[in-house]
């Protein structure tokens, strides 16, 4: 445009079309804000709200939460745990099912499974269930250098393996249950059953 900034009838066409493109990056930037979690990267409890509106006549929701969370975070730090939402979140995105996952808030996230059934989606959260307990997370040390030794020595402060594990509840469209709403206070409901039941595990 600077270029051709004498040329009448080329000036206004950039002038225009960087305008235009300026204001699709604001809507696009405002957007991902408003649906998107910044943590994790995965749909934002907004983006929750309106996908449950989009729903069929027949679906099932789950509820996850992380175990301990608040006890993981006293004990390593806030910066740790929001590494772990970040792990989460980056296994319970690629869940089998034809399932959605969304950060609800906090250490909760929520899975929509439009058009399936309760007993169709079981398997692949106990699945996905699984594969979170059998991941470990390194914990690194106070003391450990950010670039790798040339001499190894060991030390007290070294990184350790710790496991994280998740209690899931789930629940699915009925007659008792025939609201999006309903269905997903039915799945926390059955999420704190998980959690009396002892933790890392499924109920329904």
């Amino acid at each position: 445009m600077l270029h051709n900034y004498d040329d009448q009838i080329l000036h206004p066409i950039f002038s225009a079309t960087s305008g235009i493109i300026l204001i699709i990056s604001i809507i696009q930037y405002s957007y991902s804000i408003a649906f998107y979690d910044e943590l994790t990267g995965l749909p934002s409890r907004r983006a929750l709200k309106q996908d449950m509106m989009k729903l069929g006549i027949n679906y099932s929701i789950a509820m996850l939460d992380i175990d301990f969370f608040k006890k993981f975070n006293d004990t390593y730090g806030h910066d740790t745990g929001d590494q772990v939402l970040k792990l989460v979140a980056s296994i319970i995105k690629d869940v089998n099912g034809g399932g959605k996952s969304f950060r609800y808030g906090g250490e909760e996230f929520t899975i929509l499974f439009p058009g399936k059934a309760i007993n169709e989606v079981l398997p692949h959260l106990e699945e996905l269930r699984e594969k979170i307990a059998k991941i470990g997370f390194a914990i690194l040390g106070k003391d450990r250098p950010k670039k790798k030794p040339k001499n190894r020595t060991k030390s007290s402060n070294a990184s350790k393996l710790i496991h994280i594990t998740v209690s899931i509840g789930a629940a699915q469209k009925n007659e008792k249950y025939k609201t999006p709403d309903a269905v997903l206070n039915s799945a926390d409901k059955a999420l704190y059953r998980a959690k009396k039941k002892g933790r890392n595990c499924v109920c329904r």
